[in-house]
C-alpha cells in the first residue's frame, strides 16, 4: 500500500495544509488547527486533522469488519454507526491513550449474539487500525441495536 503526502505551501509559508493521494486513486485533504499564536504555524481548519483522519479510518475499519461479517452470517443488516470517543496524551508525541466505539447497529430480526460477536471479532482478528491503535490506546466497546423500520 502506498499513499503520498504532499504540503500544500504556497505563499502562506506558515500554513499547516497537506494532500494525501492513496494507493487507489483518492485524494484527501488535511488540515490543522489556527495558529496558538502569531508566527507560529497553523492551519486554516479547512480540513479535518491529521489525527482525525487516523480516528475516522479506525472507525471505518471495524464498521467495515462488522457488516461484512454480519452480512457473511446471513444477518439482515441495514445500517451500522460506530462512535468514536478519543482521548489523547498530554505530552508529545500526543498518542491515543483511550478509544471507546461505540456501535449502533440497525437490521431486520439481527441476532444479539452474532452482532455481539462480530465487534468481537473486529477487535480481536480483522480490524488492522485497531490492532495498532490498542498498543497505546485502552480500547472499549458498547452495541445498540435497532430495527430496520
Amino acid at each position: 500500500m502506498q499513499c503520498t503526502v504532499q504540503w500544500e505551501g504556497g505563499e502562506d509559508s506558515l500554513g499547516m495544509a497537506f494532500t494525501a493521494q492513496t494507493e487507489s486513486g483518492h485524494t484527501l485533504r488535511m488540515d490543522g488547527a489556527p495558529a496558538s499564536a502569531p508566527g507560529e504555524p497553523g492551519g486554516h481548519n479547512l480540513a479535518p486533522r491529521p489525527m482525525e483522519t487516523v480516528l475516522a479510518g479506525t472507525g471505518g475499519c471495524t464498521a467495515y469488519d462488522v457488516v461484512y461479517i454480519l452480512k457473511k452470517a446471513r444477518q439482515d443488516v441495514r445500517g451500522c454507526t460506530v462512535r468514536l470517543d478519543a482521548e489523547r496524551a498530554a505530552t508529545d508525541p500526543k498518542v491515543f491513550t483511550r478509544i471507546h466505539m461505540h456501535f449502533t447497529v440497525a437490521g431486520n430480526n439481527l441476532r444479539t449474539d452474532m452482532v455481539h460477536r462480530a465487534v468481537e471479532l473486529s477487535h480481536t482478528k480483522y480490524c488492522s487500525a485497531s490492532a495498532m491503535l490498542e498498543k497505546t490506546a485502552e480500547m472499549t466497546f458498547s452495541v445498540d441495536i435497532t430495527s430496520a423500520s
